[in-house]
C-alpha cells in the first residue's frame, strides 16, 4: 500500500518519529518498531468512535513532538535508542470489514517480515485478528502466544450476522490456527458477557482467563508470573493486545464498552512495561480508544503512555536491563 498518511485529521507521526512507506522497504529497513494506524470501528457493537483513536494516540502529549521520550525509571529513550518509524494509517473503510482487515493484515505482515515489531494503533478490537495473523504468518501459525488485556473475552461466534467484529477476533484467531488456545492469556475480564456457551468453548480451547476477582484475590504480579510461564512455553514470541477498557472507566472513560471495576492506569502501565522488558514481544496493538467519549483526553493520554511503556520496555530489554523498578529484581541482575 502507498503511504496513506492519516485517514482522519492531520498527517502526523507518533510523537514526531520519522515517516516510512510500506511500499518502500528501504524506508523501514533496519527499523526496530514500525507504527501502523488502524482507524477502523466498523466492528463496534455499542458506541463507535475508535476510528479516531490512532490520531489521538499519536498526538496526545503535553511534550514536544520531537521524537524523544526519556523514561525516568528505566533510563532509556525508546524513540532514540530504538529506530521507530511511522507508516501512517492503513486505509480502512468501516463499511467493508473484510477488505479493511485484509489490508491491515498485509501491512502487519510486511512489517513483521522486515524484522521489526509492528505497533498497531486502533481502532476497535476487530483489528486484533489481522494484527496477530500478520505476525503469525511470519513466525509460523501456532508459534505466537497472546497476552490480552481486556474487560471482555472477545470470543463471540456470530454477532449481528457477521463472523467479524470487536467481540470475536480471539475466537477467529484460534479457529484459524494462527494462535493456540492453550497459549492464550486474558487479563482483566469482568462483567456480564460472554454467556455459558461461549465460556464452555473457551474452556475447550484451554484458554486461561485471569478475571478481576482472581486478580484482586491473588494480586496482579502473581497472575502475571503465571501467565508469563504459559506464554513462553513452546512459542517463539508474544503478541500483546491492550484494550483500554481493561481499566476502570474512571481511568479510561473514552471507550466504546466501559465496564466498571477494572485495573488502574498505574497497574496497566506497570504490566505493559514488565511484559516488554521480560518477554520476547513480537507485536503490539492498542485498541478501543474512542475520543468522542473521552473526558479531558484521559484515555488518549493513557493509550499514548501504554505505547511508550511498551517501547521503553523493549528498548531496555535490548540494552540488557533486567531490573524493572516497579517489580522485583530479575534473574541476571
Amino acid at each position: 500500500m502507498t503511504r496513506y498518511g492519516a485517514q482522519f485529521g492531520p498527517d502526523i507521526t507518533f510523537l514526531g518519529v520519522d515517516r516510512c512507506d510500506l511500499d518502500d522497504p528501504a524506508s523501514y529497513a533496519g527499523a526496530d518498531v514500525v507504527v501502523v494506524g488502524a482507524p477502523f470501528d466498523g466492528g463496534t457493537s455499542h458506541r463507535p468512535g475508535a476510528r479516531f483513536g490512532p490520531m489521538a494516540i499519536r498526538q496526545t502529549c503535553y511534550l514536544p513532538q520531537d521524537g524523544s521520550r526519556p523514561h525516568l525509571a528505566l533510563r532509556v529513550d525508546a524513540l532514540r535508542d530504538l529506530r521507530v518509524v511511522d507508516a501512517g494509517d492503513v486505509e480502512m473503510y468501516s463499511g467493508d470489514v473484510e477488505r479493511s482487515i485484509g489490508a491491515l493484515e498485509e501491512a502487519v505482515f510486511a512489517v513483521a517480515s522486515s524484522g521489526a515489531v509492528p505497533l498497531v494503533l486502533g481502532g476497535d478490537h476487530t483489528i486484533a485478528l489481522p494484527d496477530a495473523t500478520g505476525v503469525a504468518r511470519h513466525l509460523g501459525y501456532g508459534n505466537v502466544s497472546m497476552l490480552h488485556f481486556d474487560a471482555h473475552a472477545d470470543t463471540g461466534h456470530i454477532e449481528f450476522g457477521s463472523l467479524y467484529g470487536h467481540g470475536q477476533p480471539m475466537r477467529r484467531l484460534i479457529e484459524s490456527g494462527a494462535l493456540r488456545g492453550d497459549r492464550f492469556l486474558q487479563i482483566g475480564l469482568r462483567g456480564y458477557w460472554p454467556g455459558p456457551e461461549t465460556l464452555a468453548w473457551m474452556a475447550g480451547q484451554r484458554m486461561r482467563s485471569f478475571e478481576m476477582t482472581e486478580i484482586g484475590r491473588r494480586g496482579l504480579d502473581d497472575c502475571l508470573d503465571e501467565a508469563f510461564g504459559i506464554a513462553t512455553d513452546g512459542c517463539a514470541g508474544v503478541f500483546l493486545s491492550v484494550d483500554v477498557d481493561v481499566c476502570d472507566p474512571g481511568h479510561a472513560p473514552g471507550t466504546g464498552t466501559p465496564e466498571p471495576g477494572g485495573l488502574s492506569a498505574r497497574q496497566l502501565l506497570d504490566s505493559v512495561r514488565r511484559i516488554c522488558l521480560e518477554l520476547p514481544v513480537v507485536g503490539i496493538d492498542i485498541v478501543e480508544v474512542a475520543p468522542p467519549y473521552d473526558h479531558a483526553d484521559i484515555t488518549a493520554y493513557l493509550a499514548n503512555r501504554v505505547a511508550l511503556e511498551a517501547l521503553s520496555g523493549i528498548a531496555a530489554r535490548r540494552k540488557g536491563i533486567t531490573h524493572d523498578p516497579a517489580g522485583p529484581l530479575l534473574e541476571g541482575r
